[in-house]
């Protein structure tokens, strides 16, 4: 019996190790970058495949803004949620 619960403990710690990678790599400035720089590398290609080459590159950037804008945004957003107890 003894143990099995040290072997439980052992792979509660284990995985909340994983969690916690998860958590930070969520949270990560590399993982946001890496998503905004997909992001305008997908709509730079979306806008010359349907022949919108008028400023491509700049215009590609407006989703990426939006993406780094809702991920500041979130933040408050939830901190307000946690707040109110939800």
């Amino acid at each position: 019996m003894e143990k099995e619960l040290k072997k439980e403990i052992e792979e509660i710690k284990i995985r909340n190790k994983r969690v916690e990678k998860d958590k930070e790599w969520e949270t990560s400035y590399t993982r946001k970058i890496c998503i905004a720089i997909l992001t305008y590398i997908v709509v730079v290609l979306y806008s010359y495949l349907i022949n919108n080459i008028s400023n491509i590159f700049l215009s590609s950037i407006v989703p990426v803004i939006g993406f780094l804008l809702s991920t500041l945004s979130l933040k408050i957003v939830r901190r307000i949620w946690e707040s109110r107890g939800n």
